[in-house]
């Protein structure tokens, strides 16, 4: 259609307000059939087409370039919990028509809030996320207006953008719950809160279980994992109070395999004499003799929804941002024998 036609054009012409046609031809009350019939027969005869109609048409014609950025903190050359997100990512964009482009931010690069290459130009339409990046960073992603920027596995408070992540909360609570029922009362948590956004809701998902049950919950039994610089886990933060609980909820299944890793180095066995669980179900092969009972994020869920909120973004930009929240799974495993305390 003619790019000069608008919605004013045709109630100009039908002599009629700008409401009163956006009413007849969107099937609202309020226009008599009469009125209706010959706006939408004017309407055909122009080639007009709502806004709404003709970006979901594009959309499906189009072949978009969607961006992906991670921190290189979240990558390594094993197959971490990210990069199967991003290569599901990758998968789910090309079943729907569309291509990914990957750029991995150095932390010097954030640290000089420095734009990714992806950003610059016209290489893509949206980006995607993944990973908990600074606030400032953030700034530069969100910079460019016309892109439409959607986060994985994190949201911030501001509730500017579109958000997918696991149900970390809930995951945390399963778990804790599941510790209680296997008979274990005294139970520590493993994750530098600072570090990220998810550490601190599955926390916060312990924290509601044993609040519930009436126990206490212990400062000292709250272990660090990383460096909150980097977010790289290291056995060496994970300080061990003078009065062990019986069982561990960490974070995730890496930081539950560098734990039962120093455990086991201080003659300590798992699940004997400490039960451990993780989250994620991910962890890299041959790190831990011990297989770990976990709350399975389902990635391929969390991928997917991350390219259908892009895609439905672009086809409406000024729909309300939302967070989507995708369940996973309890995984039993070898890691939980049965509580004493």
């Amino acid at each position: 259609m003619p790019k000069a036609v608008k919605l004013a054009d045709i109630a100009t012409k039908m002599g009629v307000s700008c409401v009163t046609v956006s009413k007849a031809l969107s099937g609202k009350s309020g226009v008599s059939e009469e009125m209706r019939s010959r706006i939408l027969k004017y309407a055909k005869e122009i080639g007009y087409k709502q806004p709404s109609v003709a970006r979901k048409e594009a959309l499906s014609r189009k072949s978009y370039h969607i961006g992906v950025v991670v921190k290189e903190g979240f990558l390594d050359e094993y197959e971490s919990f990210y990069w199967q997100i991003y290569k599901h990512i990758c998968t789910c964009a090309l079943e729907m028509g569309s291509f990914v482009i990957l750029e991995v931010i150095s932390s010097d690069t954030e640290t000089k809030r420095q734009m990714p290459e992806i950003l610059k130009g016209n290489k893509i339409q949206g980006l995607i996320v993944i990973g908990e990046m600074e606030d400032r960073y953030l700034e530069v992603l969100n910079s460019k207006e016309d892109i439409p920027v959607v986060y994985v596995d994190f949201s911030r408070k501001d509730q500017k953008n579109d958000a997918v992540m696991s149900d970390g909360y809930y995951g945390a609570y399963y778990l804790t719950n599941y510790l209680l029922e296997k008979g274990y009362k005294d139970i520590g948590y493993v994750g530098s809160l600072q570090a990220s956004g998810p550490i601190m809701d599955r926390y916060l998902g312990y924290v509601k279980a044993l609040l519930e049950q009436g126990i206490e919950v212990k400062k000292e039994w709250l272990l660090e994992d990383r460096d909150p610089a980097t977010g790289f886990i290291e056995e060496g933060r994970m300080e061990f109070p003078q009065n062990m609980p019986k069982a561990f909820l960490c974070n995730c299944d890496l930081t539950a395999g560098r734990l039962i890793h120093k455990l086991q180095q201080q003659g300590l066995g798992v699940p004997g004499d400490i039960a451990v669980v993780g989250f994620d179900n991910c962890i890299y092969p041959g790190l831990c003799d011990v297989e770990i009972t976990t709350y399975e994020v389902d990635r391929k869920a969390m991928a997917k929804g991350a390219v259908d909120v892009i895609l439905a973004r672009l086809e409406e930009p000024e729909k309300p941002y939302g967070t989507y929240i995708v369940s996973g799974r309890m995984v039993e495993k070898q890691s939980v024998g049965q509580g004493k305390s």
